[in-house]
């Protein structure tokens, strides 16, 4: 299905008051987002879409994959619950505050100069839980 039609199914959809548009429609489409958005309760993927940046104030509860993406920074003080994927992206540094749940994916990214300690002292006073998958 192409893009621009299934927009138009999820604004008839809002329109009607059926279904709230996905943030993952949100960002792919550049739509204003509400507090409401920024509180993902799942997992969310945005693997091979053509995000370029991410709301600040952004929580995801589970994994954030962000894999093969044109995005180049993360906002400040990003939470993600599980995993953070940024495998394949131009992604250099990362924001103060970044809290990671579990592993962060930094396969085939310029963080890959970085040593774990590096990076760990980067985000503080964030903190990555698991491993730092390379």
């Amino acid at each position: 299905m192409e893009k621009e039609q299934l927009k138009r199914i999820f604004d008839f959809l809002e329109e009607k008051g059926e279904h709230n548009k996905p943030l993952k429609l949100k960002l792919i489409f550049n739509e204003p987002l509400t507090e409401e958005d920024l509180d993902v309760k799942v997992g969310l993927d945005l693997t091979n879409t053509n995000i370029t940046s991410l709301p600040e104030g952004l929580k995801v509860s589970g994994f954030l994959s962000l894999r093969n993406t044109n995005i180049t920074s993360l906002p400040k003080d990003l939470k993600v619950g599980g995993y953070l994927d940024l495998g394949g992206t131009k992604i250099a540094s990362l924001p103060k505050g970044l809290k990671i749940g579990t592993h962060l994916f930094i396969l085939d990214t310029a963080l890959l100069e970085y040593t774990n300690n590096e990076l760990r002292e980067m985000i503080k006073p964030g903190f990555i839980k698991g491993d730092i998958i390379r």
